[in-house]
C-alpha cells in the first residue's frame, strides 16, 4: 500500500456512538481514518501499523481536525453528515484510485452506486472489479465514502474494514438504505 509522501502531522483516537475510531492527518489533510472497534487499543495499534504515526510529540489539532473528529462522533450517532469539504491527503495515489475516490466523494448521505456504475462515473468504465479493488485499499472510509458502492444486483459486496460487509450494512442502515431481499409481506405486515 502506498503511504503520504506529507509527514502525519497528528492523529487523534476517540469514542463514538458505535465504538473506537481514529484519524491521523498531515499538513495537507486527512491521511488514514480507522472505522469502529471495541476499544481504543485496537484502533491505535491499527495507526501505528501505518507509517509516521507513531512517536510523535503532541501538537493542538487544527480547528478542521476538531470539526472532523465532532462530524464523525455526529455521523455514528445517526446525524446525516457531509463529508465532502473534509481535507484528504492523498499523495502518493495513483491517477486511477483517485478518479475513483473523487468519483465515491460525489455520493451524498444515503445515496449508493454499484461499482460498475462508479467505475463509469470516474471515467473507467468496465473496471468494476478493480473499482472494488481501489475502494479496499481508500486510507479514508466514511470521508471516501466506499460503504456507499454495492455490488451489481443490490449486493453487499465486500468491505475490507474491521467487521466486514456486517460493517458496511450497518453504516448503509444508519443512512437509510435498506440492502438485500425485501422482507415478506408477512414479515413487513407483523403476521
Amino acid at each position: 500500500m502506498q503511504t503520504s509522501s506529507h509527514a502525519v502531522a497528528g492523529h487523534a483516537v476517540f469514542e463514538t456512538a458505535l465504538g473506537f475510531m481514529g484519524i491521523a492527518w498531515s499538513e495537507a489533510g486527512l491521511t488514514r481514518l480507522c472505522l469502529p472497534q471495541r476499544n481504543r487499543d485496537a484502533v491505535e495499534r491499527r495507526l501505528l501499523r501505518h507509517a509516521g504515526i507513531a512517536g510523535q510529540a503532541a501538537r493542538p489539532e487544527p480547528q478542521w481536525v476538531t470539526e472532523l473528529i465532532a462530524s464523525i462522533k455526529a455521523y455514528a450517532a445517526g446525524e446525516d453528515v457531509d463529508f465532502s469539504a473534509v481535507p484528504v491527503d492523498l499523495a502518493g495515489v495513483d491517477d486511477f484510485r483517485l478518479a475513483i475516490y473523487d468519483a465515491a466523494r460525489k455520493l451524498a448521505f444515503g445515496e449508493t452506486t454499484t461499482y460498475g456504475e462508479l467505475a463509469r462515473r470516474a471515467g473507467h468504465a468496465g473496471l468494476a472489479r478493480e473499482t472494488g479493488a481501489a475502494l479496499g485499499a481508500n486510507p479514508v472510509p466514511l470521508v471516501i465514502p466506499c460503504h456507499r458502492i454495492l455490488a451489481a444486483g443490490g449486493k453487499i459486496g465486500g468491505f475490507s474494514a474491521p467487521g466486514g460487509s456486517t460493517t458496511k450494512e450497518k453504516m448503509l442502515a444508519m443512512e437509510g438504505v435498506r440492502v438485500g431481499p425485501p422482507p415478506s409481506a408477512q414479515v413487513s405486515f407483523g403476521f
